[in-house]
């Protein structure tokens, strides 16, 4: 007999607003946390092969970015008609919102990982990547692509979960797949209990591995309908008129993330053109960066769950004090871990490239150079989250094109190319990008229409019902 349905959590709608924050954030922390913590373990046993490898890894992690957020607008378009509807108490729509989603993400990574791994090849020789990296990358990013539909399962399962309050089921997913990851990594990296070595390579096996069973488990207790989600077989049938209605609701954020990715990679371009070792540095700082912004992730992802229901249930005023409690907290919090970072850089670095001075005297002139404005990007995440969760897409994914492109890339080609920083010009681009996109969002919370914005209308279930009633008339 299936599990009864839980029911919504009405403290998420009334209540102390700290206490709600509090009870989301810290496990979607923890959650980011083990996430992120797949790329820290890959780095720990990758940076024992040397910084070829290291490089390898790092430069694959922007043209994976690129697909992924190309295909994770439908995810946050999901979790923001989930909150919604979750806030308005319509549980049919969320079944329905919860189904169509995962169907459609499917599709979506099984179109991409073949396409990936077609053209993963021409794009490393249009990145320019050098030949002691190349195979490395090649092998790395094939097997990457292939996990890629388990990959966007597991996170629009989380997302889904994430959009009805449920924060703990993710994590204890996340927390056993990472220990296998951790495993797995030096088994089949360098050839354990009569396994083959397989390098660079074996760090993405394990990756699938782990990816495939987290997609797995979250399906099932989706199934189950434990966390007040419940999806049936039948609901998997494709909903045309819906899913055309999340394409048009998140189309501007693939549009924004993918912007973003390319923009990194394009990042990855300028810093290629400067050798291995910058290269290199680059990676270990971007898995330090990634860690230290997961206190304004964890903020950013609760208060889109929690001003999203807000405005589902029509209690604007709690949406907005919600949002401007979550800017100052996060902002406060990564100012803090900002200061700890530059302080310890060195250490940090060392940690991840124990063998490799010249990697690790950059990568701290990285992290130096970047951790004083982590304060404004908590300030930009958690404000972003606002806008996501009451629909203002098309405003998120202005406010990123600009950060991206018409500030970090050129001010970080000017500064590299046309001064005497070099690579340090690389890395200045980063904070000033940082503090601009804080203003804009600013701005565009205290003055954009996101307060008026409802997305909880029916018109998929309707169009169905219409049509039935209209076969039984004939």
């Amino acid at each position: 007999m299936p599990a009864p349905r839980r029911q919504f959590d009405s403290r998420l709608l009334e209540g102390s607003i700290v206490r709600s924050l509090v009870l989301l954030a810290l496990p979607m922390m923890g959650t980011n946390i083990l996430q992120v913590a797949y790329q820290l373990v890959d780095a720990f046993w990758v940076g024992r092969l040397g910084a070829a490898a290291v490089a390898a890894v790092s430069l694959t992690m922007p043209v994976m970015f690129v697909l992924v957020a190309a295909g994770m607008g439908f995810a946050i378009a999901g979790t923001t008609l989930i909150a919604q509807y979750t806030g308005a108490r319509d549980h049919e729509m969320v079944d329905h919102v919860a189904a169509q989603t995962l169907l459609t993400i499917v599709a979506v990574g099984v179109v991409f990982g073949m396409l990936g791994v077609v053209v993963t090849p021409w794009l490393l020789h249009l990145m320019g990547v050098t030949p002691e990296v190349f195979g490395n990358a090649l092998s790395f990013l094939r097997v990457i692509f292939i996990a890629l539909p388990f990959t966007f399962l597991y996170a629009m399962a989380q997302s889904l979960m994430r959009g009805v309050g449920e924060v703990k089921a993710p994590l204890y997913i996340v927390a056993t797949t990472v220990v296998l990851n951790f495993f797995l990594d030096p088994i089949l990296i360098f050839g354990r209990f009569g396994l083959p070595a397989l390098g660079v390579m074996g760090a993405a096996v394990a990756t699938l591995i782990a990816q495939a069973i987290a997609a797995g488990v979250a399906l099932w207790l989706l199934f189950g309908g434990r966390y007040g989600i419940h999806v049936r077989w039948r609901d998997f049938r494709p909903d045309f008129a819906f899913v055309k209605r999340a394409f048009l609701l998140g189309y501007p954020a693939s549009i924004e993330q993918s912007a973003r990715g390319i923009g990194m990679t394009v990042m990855t371009f300028l810093i290629v053109s400067f050798g291995t070792v910058v290269m290199a540095s680059f990676g270990v700082a971007t898995n330090v960066i990634n860690v230290v912004v997961i206190p304004a992730m964890g903020f950013s992802m609760a208060t889109s769950t929690l001003v999203g229901q807000n405005i589902g249930a029509g209690n604007v005023q709690r949406a907005e004090e919600t949002a401007r409690l979550s800017a100052l907290v996060t902002f406060v919090a990564l100012s803090v871990v900002g200061v700890l970072c530059y302080f310890l850089a060195t250490p940090i670095v060392r940690f991840f490239v124990p063998e490799s001075p010249p990697v690790i005297a950059e990568g701290a002139r990285v992290i130096r150079i970047v951790s004083w404005s982590f304060g404004f990007v908590g300030l930009q995440f958690a404000l972003m989250g606002v806008l996501r969760a009451a629909g203002e897409m098309l405003a998120v994914m202005t406010t990123g094109l600009i950060s991206q492109w018409a500030l970090q890339l050129p001010i970080a080609y000017l500064l590299s190319k046309h001064t005497g920083l070099g690579a340090d010009g690389l890395w200045w681009a980063l904070p000033v990008s940082n503090i601009a996109t804080a203003f804009i969002a600013g701005g565009l919370f205290l003055w954009g229409p996101w307060r008026t914005r409802k997305l909880t209308g029916r018109p998929s279930l309707a169009a169905q019902q219409e049509a039935v009633e209209e076969q039984a008339q004939m």
